[in-house]
């Protein structure tokens, strides 16, 4: 029995069905996040928020120095921008530091570091240039190295590990010209030849970061259905591709608003023949095997919007210490005093995400793709604002390029061009709406599970009851008061805490009704299921928050201001918490749809004229 409203369109139903096949069902490891949204949050998942050991963190210290000595005396960002191109010898250079083997095991030539260190690097490089962040990014994190450490056969790592080693770089082929999100409009096929040991790849790849100058390429391709219960299933299959092979071409280079550095491009597959070996996984594993690297490649994300604003909290501390308005620094004016204050609380709130769930990845005993799909949605959201608002304090000096500042002597930070860079996070790896659906699907799964038996004419009448008894009882649950208590910790933080709790049980409460009232059609309500999504994305940031601040008050007393920063990022989320309760019962949806129909049918287009198109 399907989950979903039947009153949907066919081919949506299917592609929703489709992708509902693919996911990971089981829940083998606790979710702090997915406990949130159920109104029972487990405090020792997060809490002593968790930290490197010393050897680990000094082996980071001493990488993160070799790559910023190097990126500063050979790389210039600013020069990459203009040019498009990352130079061959900054290439070499990275490929000797390790930098294209940073998570690859030490016995196969790699760095041997964990989602922290790697983290940790990332956090730098982007601070300083987008294009080269990306490059190593969608390298490691999305690229051949990362499926290749979870599902890679012992012959496919000795033979391309050693490869990243020295430097090689590799790429992910999955979007489709007419297949993005929805992976069940793929039109690459790979053919099976001579009894199965080989496959014929036919068909087009699009923005593939790194494609167009990879070494090795993991490729997404349909290969011949299966048929499960009288029905075919379309089947996805991954497989390695050196980019040697003929029938390989670069069909183009996109370009695209900023990144200008990265290369990505149009991808064409003709005839190309790859081993049965060359499969990763397994036959028609292939989404599965994104989705699962995915839930880790996505942490790269928040690093990097990390690092980023960061940056920007730099820039705009500089220029509201100098830039004098009306007799005063501007950062003595309120309007820039409050963006000064959400900069560095909301990058705080960032950095305390960004580590906790990198830490999470390396502990292996927690299921983070609920952590890991919020961290990405929260830190590129506000990195995005945070920029914005960095450009706007810099006036027309964050507008104008850093050549032209440059020429007339004046302080060149490139805002303009990190504006340009980091728009794309928003898209990139999961969209934010996509992000939504993910998190909304994961997040309600527990509900579902009950569901879908419920309303099926296969379940028996008592077992039935037995579940119903079981959600009522789990609904009484939800208007307990709260006995756990988080101890030894700032009374301050544990108000926020106690609150983090209180709202969990209501978010589990908001969920139930909503669930009960709309049942399969509430999958339809994206709006709805936005707010909830936002609310427990809100209530992680929070919790991780806290737990961030209590660590560095106890354990880093020479990083002032922890409290503050934490006590004002909470009291921001509190407010946008409350509003989306607010707006989920209080809104106008239906009106702001029904306007959209209208632009749809083109009943608008009387606001479109005296234009040029």
């Amino acid at each position: 029995m399907s989950m979903y409203d039947k009153n949907i369109s066919k081919e949506k139903l299917a592609s929703l069905e489709f992708a509902e096949e693919q996911r990971q069902a089981e829940w083998t490891h606790p979710s702090f996040a997915l406990q949130l949204f159920h109104g029972n949050p487990d405090w020792s998942l997060i809490h002593p928020f968790p930290r490197q050991s010393e050897a680990e963190k000094k082996e980071g210290d001493e990488l993160l120095k070799k790559f910023e000595d190097f990126l500063r005396q050979n790389l210039d960002p600013n020069e990459v921008d203009k040019t498009g191109i990352i130079p061959e010898h900054v290439m070499k250079g990275l490929g000797e530091l390790g930098g294209f083997a940073i998570k690859i095991p030490k016995e196969y030539g790699g760095l041997g570091q964990g989602q922290t260190n790697y983290n940790r690097i990332m956090h730098l490089v982007s601070s300083y240039c987008g294009s080269t962040a990306v490059l190593m990014s969608a390298h490691q994190s999305i690229g051949v190295p990362q499926p290749l450490k979870l599902f890679g056969t012992d012959e496919q790592k000795k033979k391309y590990f050693p490869m990243f080693a020295k430097g090689a770089v590799s790429a992910f082929a999955l979007t489709e010209p007419t297949a993005g999100s929805d992976p069940r409009q793929m039109l690459t096929t790979a053919t099976p030849i001579e009894d199965g040991k080989f496959f014929l790849i036919n068909g087009e790849k699009l923005w593939c970061t790194n494609g167009p100058a990879a070494d090795v390429i993991v490729v997404m391709a349909v290969t011949p259905p299966k048929i499960k219960k009288g029905k075919e299933i379309k089947q996805i299959t991954a497989f390695i591709v050196d980019t040697n092979s003929p029938g390989f071409e670069v069909v183009q280079r996109c370009r695209f608003m900023g990144l200008n550095g990265i290369q990505n491009g149009l991808l064409r597959f003709k005839d190309l023949k790859v081993p049965r070996e060359n499969i990763i996984l397994g036959e028609g594993e292939g989404l599965k095997l994104a989705l699962t690297t995915l839930n880790t490649g996505r942490l790269t994300l928040p690093a990097a919007s990390v690092g980023i604003s960061k940056w920007c909290l730099y820039v705009s501390r500089e220029w509201s210490s100098q830039r004098k308005q009306w007799g005063a620094n501007i950062g003595e004016h309120e309007s820039v005093a409050l963006k000064l204050g959400y900069m560095a609380s909301h990058t705080f709130a960032m950095d305390a995400m960004t580590w906790i769930t990198a830490a999470m990845a390396d502990d292996k005993s927690k299921d983070i793709r609920i952590e890991a799909a919020i961290a990405k949605y929260f830190c590129t959201f506000h990195a995005w604002i945070i920029v914005d608002e960095t450009l706007q304090i810099r006036g027309g000096q964050g507008y104008e390029t850093h050549d032209s500042l440059k020429s007339r002597g004046m302080e060149s930070w490139p805002v303009e061009r990190v504006l340009r860079d980091v728009r794309i996070n928003l898209i990139i790896e999961g969209t934010t709406e996509i992000m939504h659906l993910f998190i909304a699907r994961e997040a309600l799964d527990p509900y579902l599970s009950k569901v879908i038996p419920l309303m099926s004419p296969k379940t028996n009448i008592f077992k039935k009851l037995g579940i119903v008894f079981g959600m009522g009882l789990g609904y009484f649950k939800l208007w307990l008061p709260n006995l756990t208590q988080v101890d030894e910790i700032d009374e301050t933080l544990t108000e926020h805490m106690v609150y983090v709790q209180d709202v969990s049980k209501r978010l589990g409460r908001e969920i139930f009704h909503n669930m009960t009232r709309y049942q399969k059609k509430l999958e339809s309500h994206q709006a709805i299921l936005n707010r909830i999504v936002d609310i427990g994305t809100e209530l992680f940031a929070m919790a991780t928050t806290c737990s961030y601040a209590d660590m560095l008050m106890k354990e880093d007393k020479d990083k002032e201001g922890a409290l503050e920063l934490a006590d004002l990022f909470c009291k921001a989320a509190r407010k946008r918490i409350d509003a989306a309760f607010d707006e989920n019962s209080n809104n106008f949806d239906k009106e702001s749809i029904a306007v959209s129909k209208q632009v749809l049918s083109g009943k608008l287009k009387w606001m479109e004229t005296e234009i040029m198109t």
